[in-house]
């Protein structure tokens, strides 16, 4: 029977047989594992808990990536536990200064074919070359380095045909945009996007990467590109051809559903404020006066990516009233750019560059003036998520960022070079790169890695579990949000905080400390509570800090119109409750500070479905649990931690 390439890879990794049905859970054996700094403390203390030797995944790698700005002791301190964890366990370590968590698994690690878990949203970058990449909570890669299966609600599989190729001045940056613009930041729900076609074919490893990557934006599972001719000469140019194997969908196959782009058509868009989805024409938008750019990050770090922004600030200089940095996403792309002579260019149009991180992307380091305008590259523009929440963020092309620096103004490619923007089409990936793997620490053998002393710096906190949930619940409403709730909403990012996530007592004080400076000493006072939400609850990062955060601080359950996939899972590993209101109208009948009860909580909880009584407003209504079986029993169990030491003793005794 012909299949298209999602089911292909899922099918070669089902941990037992199933018929693969949209919306049905299916288990899947993991390949690789990754996991970056400010959300991997969690990931390991788990692993440390779990009493296991070593991971026992093919691949596992530990970045030292996002947070590289050190305040104060507590990341420097959190790098150097990850290291010696590492160490400890049979990770590969990424040191500070390698690049971008993404760019490098892809880079050095990936392969076509592969199931790769991370614990970043953005993961599904990897589907660039015909893998098939999924982001996930921590608690999840700590569980797939067990080697137990991962489990996954079946998605649907959505055609994306590409006709026509790029005009100039033009990147793929203006196909997800597109994409968002059609399909909103809740429209990949439950679903991967299979992007295929002849307009496909036409683009390189480094432009698909910009496409899978900001897939997450969509709320999809994830995305992906078929192994064909571009994935090999990506590979060849990586000293990997070896690990190539040509795999796409076959020819007939059947898809859940279809969207058609022309790239001929498209031109160059923006993503207003403050969600990835307030797509436009950079025609059509309103001009204002800018204050800062940022080229770069892990959406549109790539050679060909700054190399054209370099050529489009060739001969202009960055604006006067404009701050221009550029992030790029590894150290061998740094390495290359600067043999080409691009790194030049930038420093004399008067762009910064900044260390090979994640940085300004989740705030750490560069955060915009206050009311300011700001233009990126990167993919996402919540509010406060580049650390200032007066701040306007546009999202944008490297070619349209460079633009933009030096008119000051929301601008084009096309309006700085005129005909010569015909140039960037010369502009292509390497033919080879340097290969430099000197900062990627292998694994120990098993025999030296138990001898391994893993370091704990003073804010590194046990981490917290959840007990199983009570019989009869009575409590109040600490929360009721509004729709599009963001985890960065819930747990913020920034220096700052982020060198906080490995001690959930300290970091805990700050939940929703931007939504609601109030939240976490009501919640704590309370000592048990639920939250109420709107729709899409919790999207965006991977951050279980914004499940177990609220978990240390007493909530019980959310109930919501609708929730993002990675914080759902996150919700029912750390034993929070995710329920979704039956009756949606139901969310205006109910106010924060309700005393809300659930009489007989588990026995209803089998039948999916829960009646809440309102003692407040003398009411009551029901909620939906999504939830499969194993996702079931794990909530009963008090969260996945205790799930997976049953799991792993039951396997033990057979």
């Amino acid at each position: 029977m012909a299949q298209n390439l999602s089911r292909k890879i899922l099918q070669a990794h089902l941990a037992k047989p199933s018929e693969m049905v949209p919306g049905e859970e299916i288990c899947l054996k993991v390949d690789q594992t990754l996991t970056h700094d400010i959300n991997a403390v969690m990931t390991y203390l788990a692993f440390e808990q779990i009493g296991l030797d070593r991971t026992r995944v093919e691949t596992s790698v530990s970045y030292l990536d996002h947070n590289l700005l050190y305040l104060d002791h507590k990341t420097p301190d959190d790098h150097i536990y990850l290291q010696s964890v590492a160490k400890r366990y049979g990770v590969y370590v990424s040191r500070p200064g390698n690049g971008i968590c993404h760019a490098v698994q892809v880079a050095r690690f990936g392969a076509p074919g592969k199931l790769s878990m991370g614990g970043d949203s953005h993961t599904p970058h990897g589907g660039s070359i015909g893998m098939m990449c999924i982001g996930v909570g921590g608690m999840d890669i700590a569980t797939a380095m067990t080697g137990v299966p991962m489990r996954l609600k079946m998605p649907q599989i959505i055609r994306v045909n590409l006709t026509g190729k790029l005009r100039p001045g033009c990147n793929a940056k203006e196909v997800i945009l597109e994409m968002l613009r059609r399909n909103t930041v809740k429209g990949g729900l439950g679903k991967i996007y299979e992007y295929t076609g002849p307009g496909a074919a036409t683009l390189e490893v480094a432009d698909r990467v910009t496409i899978t990557n900001m897939g997450a934006e969509l709320g999809a599972t994830t995305s992906i590109f078929p192994a064909d001719e571009m994935v090999r000469k990506f590979m060849k140019a990586q000293g990997r051809e070896d690990q190539f194997a040509e795999l796409g969908p076959d020819e007939g196959c059947s898809y859940d559903g279809e969207i058609e782009i022309n790239l001929s058509e498209l031109e160059p868009l923006i993503a207003c404020p403050h969600q990835p989805d307030n797509v436009t024409t950079i025609r059509q938008v309103e001009k204002k006066k800018v204050q800062q750019v940022l080229i770069g990050g892990c959406t549109n770090g790539s050679y060909k990516d700054i190399a054209r922004a370099a050529m489009v600030l060739k001969g202009h200089h960055v604006h006067e009233d404009v701050s221009c940095t550029c992030a790029i996403s590894s150290k061998q792309i740094y390495k290359q750019l600067l043999k080409d002579g691009y790194i030049e260019m930038l420093i004399d149009a008067g762009v910064r560059l900044l260390e090979l991180a994640c940085g300004p992307c989740c705030a750490i380091g560069q955060s915009p003036a206050t009311e300011g305008v700001a233009v990126r590259t990167t993919n996402r523009n919540f509010k406060g998520r580049a650390g200032n929440p007066t701040a306007h963020v546009y999202l944008v092309s490297p070619e349209s960022a460079a633009a933009c620096a030096v008119t000051g103004t929301f601008s084009t490619a096309q309006e700085i070079m005129g005909g010569d923007v015909v140039r960037l089409e010369e502009i292509l990936e390497p033919e080879a790169y340097p290969i430099d793997d000197s900062q990627l620490i292998p694994p120990l053998s098993v025999e030296a890695a138990r001898e391994v002393e893993i370091v704990r710096g003073p804010n590194i906190a046990p981490l917290p579990v959840p007990d199983a949930p009570e019989q009869h619940l009575k409590c109040k409403v600490s929360l009721k949000t509004v729709d599009n709730i963001t985890t960065d909403d819930i747990t913020p990012a920034s220096a700052e905080f982020s060198s906080m996530r490995s001690n959930i007592p300290l970091m805990s004080q700050y939940c929703y400390h931007r939504y609601d400076p109030a939240f976490a000493a009501r919640a704590k006072e309370l000592g048990k509570s639920i939250i109420i939400g709107g729709e899409n609850y919790g999207q965006g990062s991977s951050r279980e800090h914004a499940a177990i955060n609220p978990m240390y601080l007493g909530v019980k359950a959310v109930v919501a119109k609708s929730m993002a996939r990675i914080h759902k899972g996150n919700l029912v590993n750390h034993g929070i409750i995710p329920m979704i209101f039956e009756d949606p109208a139901d969310y205006d009948r109910i106010s924060q500070m309700d005393d809300l009860e659930i009489v007989n909580l588990r026995d209803q909880m089998a039948q999916r479905r829960v009646e809440i009584r309102d003692n407040t407003k003398g009411i009551s209504f029901t909620a939906k649990l999504d939830l499969s079986d194993s996702e079931l029993e794990v909530i009963l169990c008090g969260g996945q931690l205790r799930y997976l030491k049953k799991q792993l003793q039951e396997m033990d005794e057979k």
